[in-house]
């Protein structure tokens, strides 16, 4: 499959896969930004995506940052549609007990395009049983 992208600026870098098997690839800064103690900073790729209808594309941390940094994207998992064609932006959220600095170039996040499902939702009634019925958080056991 091939997605179409558009640089926004000159800073802006190609979307790349750190191994052959790479699920997602990675979305880099444009510029140096300073993310203070709790502070969640946009963060530009310079990049717009032509994502084909069909599919999503899911930004995902990057472990190496949110363990070893302890930044993550602020809203977990962003979520971007196949008909926007704005910039992709990465919102960090810095959890750790220090400042931390993006530089430019630096790899912010990860990118995931995957095929989803259109749904309709229906009222209904009654719901159909199964064995765990309305067991919900650690319902299912433990150690």
């Amino acid at each position: 499959m091939v997605v179409n992208f558009k640089k926004l600026t000159d800073k802006a870098v190609k979307p790349t896969f750190g191994t052959e098997f790479s699920a997602g690839a990675d979305l880099y800064s444009t510029e140096k930004v300073v993310i203070g103690v709790g502070e969640t900073k946009l963060i530009n790729t310079g990049l717009a995506l032509e994502i084909p209808v069909g599919y999503v594309g899911l930004i995902y941390a990057r472990s190496g940052l949110a363990t070893k940094r302890g930044l993550a994207p602020a809203n977990k998992v962003g979520v971007i549609d196949s008909d926007y064609r704005g910039e992709i932006m990465v919102a960090l959220y810095n959890q750790s007990g220090v400042e931390q600095v993006v530089e430019q170039a630096e790899r912010v996040a990860q990118m995931v395009i995957t095929p989803y499902l259109k749904v309709e939702y229906q009222q209904v009634e009654d719901l159909t049983d199964t064995a765990r019925g309305q067991g919900g958080f650690g319902s299912t056991g433990s150690k």
